[in-house]
């Protein structure tokens, strides 16, 4: 069953710009699904719209079976929302500001277990949120948007600012919400945050989605590689015809081809063959960061393609879109 459902997508800003232009996918129920794209790709306007911040300029979207801006009443209780900067008043105390989000919250969690599950018990949950620091902040942010027993968490960009601890312990915490059932959706600039949360991904540009599928699934689409130096007095026109095309940089010689294993078994066998040693042999499939450059290079394709200067590449002077965040691997 789907936790999230979305039907032709469309946002648009004053009288023309349109940041998101008919997107179209589907969570289920406990999984984790990451939502990815370059600065002003339409990702976040189209996450504001699945919490409920704003009407949709068209299309149709269904959170735990509900429109999430008509019937908000429904639906706001039974999410958690993690935004990228949580705001919170700088002279409270961590454990005083959990506890006045947990006051405006339906059947929150004790203000204690939700400190302890985010790592910020003890000693920090005394201390000024002034004088916390940039990851301590988003394990706050984090902790407010579990108070509620969420069953669908919006997590925008959830580990900036943390340590490389920090980052580990937040995404064992994902995984295990996951594990008691609860379904989320992420935005992130960290690829290998992707690559090692998400049960399946989007990436988006210009409003719309590219491509969608399980991370495995969606780099499986693009060529492998096997990487050499040219032995001296070869010439990639010895290689065997089956290998071409392949091409040379400063020697290093590099074959794209989409049967990694046959490739790799025929060159090994034909430098065998001719007794032709290969320094450097490397080869490895695509990864999820090609795939992001490659998509982040695509040509733009008119209306909602072009970064305006503004926020979620809209207009710079309009103020209503809200900001997206470049994603670029850790």
């Amino acid at each position: 069953m789907d936790a999230i459902e979305v039907d032709g997508l469309k946002r648009r800003y004053g009288k023309g710009f349109e940041a998101v232009r008919g997107v179209s996918f589907s969570v289920r129920e406990g999984e984790i699904f990451a939502l990815l794209g370059t600065n002003g790709a339409g990702k976040t306007s189209t996450v504001e719209l699945l919490e409920g911040l704003a009407k949709p300029s068209g299309g149709r979207v269904k959170v735990l079976g509900f429109d999430p801006y008509a019937e908000r009443t429904a639906v706001r209780p039974r999410t958690g929302v993690m935004l990228q900067e949580g705001g919170f008043p700088s002279e409270l105390t961590v454990t005083e500001t959990i506890r006045m989000w947990a006051g405006c919250t339906s059947d929150a969690r004790p203000i204690g277990e939700v400190l302890a599950q985010v790592g910020l018990s003890d000693r920090r949950a005394h201390v000024r949120v002034k004088q916390l620091s940039g990851g301590e902040r988003r394990r706050l942010d984090l902790a407010m948007a579990l108070v509620g027993h969420p069953e669908v968490l919006f997590l925008d960009e959830p580990t900036t600012g943390m340590d490389p601890e920090g980052r580990r312990d937040t995404w064992e915490l994902v995984r295990e919400l996951r594990r008691s059932g609860t379904t989320v959706l992420l935005t992130t600039h960290y690829l290998e945050e992707a690559e090692e949360l998400a049960d399946r991904l989007a990436i988006m540009r210009a409003g719309r989605i590219v491509t969608a599928g399980t991370p495995e699934q969606v780099v499986a689409e693009r060529p492998s590689s096997i990487r050499f130096t040219l032995p001296d007095g070869l010439t990639p026109q010895h290689l065997p015809p089956m290998l071409s095309p392949a091409t040379v940089r400063e020697g290093r010689v590099e074959i794209r081809t989409p049967q990694l294993q046959e490739a790799l078994t025929d060159l090994l066998l034909w430098a065998r063959q001719n007794g032709v040693a290969l320094p450097g042999l490397h080869a490895r499939t695509a990864t999820l960061e090609e795939v992001f450059l490659e998509i982040a290079q695509l040509p733009d394709e008119g209306e909602g393609g072009q970064d305006g200067g503004g926020q979620d590449g809209a207009p710079a002077q309009s103020g209503t879109a809200p900001g997206e965040r470049e994603v670029q691997r850790a």
